[in-house]
């Protein structure tokens, strides 16, 4: 078996191939698992739960303290 360029370029071609769409496949499965909504959802909406209201714009740039 002669180990030249063209071998490796035709092997990493069709693995290449193969493990894409394997990891395409991975991970709309994991993204579409029911189990896992909650969590998403959860993620989603934590951006919003750390807020206490609109932010506040200073001349400086910087927020003044109370």
């Amino acid at each position: 078996m002669d180990l030249s360029h063209e071998f490796f370029v035709g092997l990493a071609k069709s693995f290449g191939l193969f493990w894409l769409i394997g990891l395409s496949i991975a991970i709309t499965v994991y993204a579409f698992w029911p189990s896992l909504g909650r969590r998403f959802d959860k993620a989603a909406n934590s951006i919003l739960d750390d807020e206490e209201g609109p932010a506040q714009n200073t001349a400086s740039g910087r927020e003044e303290e109370p």
